[in-house]
């Protein structure tokens, strides 16, 4: 059975409504998926950034506390 005899046995309800819907939602999931992923992927930048910038912070603490010793 071809694409063409199983639309054309369908109403045509089907073909403009119920494609489209069917459409819509897996696109919708889709969508939904990928900004899943960049929020995931912008937090692990942000807690990257906020370690680096801790890191930062502390070896520069760190090395005036101890030239200041000496």
């Amino acid at each position: 059975m071809s694409t063409k005899e199983t639309f054309a046995g369908m109403p045509s309800w089907v073909k403009w409504v119920g494609i489209i819907v069917v459409a819509l939602i897996v696109f919708k999931v889709v969508t939904w998926l990928l900004a899943i992923l960049v929020g995931l992927l912008f937090k692990v930048l942000l807690f990257a950034a906020i370690v680096a910038a801790l890191v930062f912070v502390v070896r520069k603490f760190m090395t005036s506390s101890s030239s200041s010793n000496w």
